[in-house]
């Protein structure tokens, strides 16, 4: 029997994560055992001590078993803890060694969401992949520059080590999970009985390009505004470097630095979120939105298009059209 331990952490923890996780393993044991074979998981619940958690100002959260009571896991479970992260990682410092310990004896971590932050803080990405939610990416960036944060992915897989994107595609991971220990067959039966919507391996579709400005670099700053009020036309590094009186080689060092995007990038992620704007709200046909955000090639914008959403023009309208919408409700 594996057993597994979900974190009971302090602070804004995401339950759905608790929950989610919890219904989903206990959900397997009980298919199991309506087909006559053995419950597959020991599911428990893990806090810094035995209060209960209050989550939400409304729903309590009781622990199984504190730290030093659990003398062996399978897998560790680490949901979403949102806030100031330097914050939530001090309040539940405490699980930091604990998880560390046991995945040296064997036991394999999983982190949904932002539960990311707490798993990096063990040290045991470094140098290794890891997916967050793509709200959170600069921020994890910042805190863990030896972590190789792939974003767009909806699943990693490392060493014993997972993470999820972002909000409910931890759901995936669980299901990958549930693959992983009781088989493919009893992976999508369990996606069918909770909807769930099987093998997504990205989330691109759902990023949303804001731009990354929570940085003191004026220069950059400036280039970056110039970009988003200007992304029609056809703008070149060197436009930039000589407009704000610096070398080429000097903006694209502190342009990465601070955005962990080159300049290029950042101009298609710029023109791109434009296209998928228009995608979604108005009638212009693909060419015509096309042209709109400063593009002449075709090839070339939809290929960058695929690239940074993960579908096809077409294939994002259809999914997200708001009039397509509106008229399914």
């Amino acid at each position: 029997m594996k057993h597994i331990s979900i974190l009971v952490p302090k602070g804004d923890v995401a339950l759905s994560c608790i929950e989610g996780s919890f219904t989903v393993f206990n959900g397997v044991n009980a298919f199991l055992e309506n087909r006559g074979k053995p419950a597959l998981f020991k599911v428990q619940l893990v806090g810094l001590t035995n209060e209960a958690q209050v989550y939400h100002r409304l729903f309590k959260v009781y622990p199984d078993l504190v730290l030093d009571e659990v003398k062996r896991t399978d897998l560790i479970i680490i949901p979403a803890v949102n806030g100031d992260m330097e914050e939530v990682i001090s309040m539940n410092a405490e699980f930091i060694p604990w998880m560390t310990r046991h995945y040296k004896a064997g036991a394999h971590l999983a982190s949904l969401c932002v539960g990311s932050f707490l798993l990096a803080s063990t040290g045991l990405l470094a140098g290794k992949k890891c997916s967050t939610h793509w709200q959170a990416a600069n921020e994890f960036r910042r805190m863990f520059p030896d972590v190789n944060l792939v974003s767009e992915r909806i699943i990693t897989d490392e060493n014993g080590i997972y993470s999820s994107g972002g909000a409910n595609s931890f759901l995936n991971l669980i299901l990958y999970l549930v693959e992983k220990y009781a088989g493919r067959d009893m992976a999508i039966f369990a996606a069918k009985v909770f909807e769930i919507e099987i093998d997504r391996d990205s989330q691109s579709p759902f990023i949303i390009f804001g731009g990354q400005k929570d940085h003191d670099d004026e220069p950059v700053l400036k280039a970056q505004e110039f970009i988003e009020n200007n992304f029609q036309e056809k703008i070149s590094v060197e436009q930039l470097a000589s407009m704000l009186a610096i070398s080429r080689r000097n903006l694209e060092r502190r342009f990465k630095k601070a955005t962990s995007n080159t300049a290029a990038e950042y101009m298609q992620r710029v023109k791109i979120e434009a296209a998928k704007m228009s995608l979604e709200s108005s009638r212009e046909n693909v060419n015509e939105v096309m042209y709109k955000v400063g593009y002449t090639d075709t090839k070339a914008f939809r290929n960058t298009f695929r690239k940074i959403t993960g579908l096809s023009p077409v294939e994002y309208r259809n999914k997200y059209k708001r009039e397509t919408v509106l008229s399914l409700s």
